[in-house]
């Protein structure tokens, strides 16, 4: 009996092995658009590698990139970062931004990312110190946030992410962090408005 090879499952005798997984080649023309194909952690970091090598040959801030696109500075970083997708409307507006980013790269920005983060960016002070503030006043951001528009959450999907700096009034610079999201209510789940119900046996 052959072993089974790493990767392999154990599918019992008589069964028939699954179908094989579909590719991009099989989706339609418009779902290949703007579907991104799986992309392993090292082809991500490459990619990410030749987007800040080009920002970094342009010579321009995020601040500065991010006014010639009409976004926010934390969206622009989150372009080059692989964590937003990079719309129709501002392909050619980056591509006047930072000319040095490869087409193909331009193409690849356009698909939806895989989202996340390396857990080892929290050991990076300045994102633990971000998180720990959050954190810290977690509870009290809920209860103001209930207080002042209900049960419910912010979107970070309906959002919008400011990094700015103020001046203190001894003289020191100051980080300044907005988040703007829109307010989602929990709502109640009303047996007659579900249009999906499960069945029942």
């Amino acid at each position: 009996q052959a072993s089974l090879g790493q990767g392999d499952l154990p599918f019992r005798r008589g069964r028939p092995s699954p179908p094989p997984r579909p590719t991009m080649a099989d989706c339609p023309p418009a779902k290949r658009a703007r579907v991104a194909p799986s992309r392993g952690a090292e082809e991500k970091a490459a990619l990410v590698g030749r987007l800040l090598a080009a920002k970094a040959a342009s010579g321009k801030t995020f601040d500065a990139i991010a006014g010639e696109l009409g976004l926010t500075n934390a969206y622009t970083a989150n372009l080059f970062y692989n964590q937003a997708q990079l719309k129709s409307g501002t392909v050619e507006k980056l591509n006047r931004a930072v000319p040095q980013i490869d087409q193909k790269d331009l193409e690849a920005m356009q698909l939806a990312p895989m989202r996340g983060f390396d857990e080892e960016i929290m050991k990076e002070p300045n994102v633990y110190r971000t998180y720990e503030a959050v954190t810290h006043y977690g509870e009290a951001i809920k209860a103001i946030i209930n207080e002042q528009c209900g049960d419910g959450i912010m979107s970070a999907i309906d959002f919008y992410m400011d990094v700015g700096t103020t001046t203190g009034k001894k003289g020191e610079k100051r980080v300044v962090i907005t988040m703007n999201g829109k307010f989602l209510p929990h709502v109640e789940q009303v047996a007659t408005d579900n249009t999906a119900p499960g069945p029942r046996d």
